[in-house]
């Protein structure tokens, strides 16, 4: 019985931090058939770090190992270059998205800076229309200047 709260509270845990496997029961590698408490088909960085380990040092071809790990060939490919590039911080997923704003530069933003405290975005985003010849919403001109 403990184990099992234990196994909820690893969900909980995992799902809290983006880091369960979508698809769990598709994990079928004997290290996760439930017999040893350390490795679980939820923990989608254990998981991936393992389907490198069995193509590395098991031997394994890279469908063998993505798919009795629950992922596709293409996937490992991306997961391997990724470890490779990266390290550890390879097997954790990107953040989906923008990665910031795309129209703010580095001259925008000082302008920003720099313009007197009263001003409101809307009169500064058409300053900036008017400058740079780029179109920016009140918004985030009021967001960039309170950084």
């Amino acid at each position: 019985m403990a184990q099992l709260a234990g196994e909820d509270q690893r969900r909980a845990a995992l799902a809290r931090s983006g880091l369960l496997h979508p698809h769990p029961q598709a994990v079928t590698a004997p290290l996760f058939d439930g017999s040893r408490s350390f490795f679980s088909a939820l923990d989608k960085v254990q998981v991936k770090y393992e389907m490198l380990r069995a193509n590395v040092v098991d031997g394994l071809t890279a469908s063998l190992a993505a798919g009795s790990h629950g992922y596709s060939r293409a996937a490992f490919y991306l997961v391997a270059a990724s470890f490779e590039e990266q390290g550890m911080l390879g097997l954790l997923d990107e953040q989906r998205g923008r990665r910031g704003p795309l129209k703010l530069t580095a001259e925008i933003l000082d302008h920003l800076r720099s313009a007197q405290p009263g001003r409101s975005g809307a009169e500064m985003a058409e300053e900036i229309e008017r400058l740079f010849g780029v179109r920016l919403h009140r918004r985030t001109v009021e967001r960039a200047r309170r950084r």
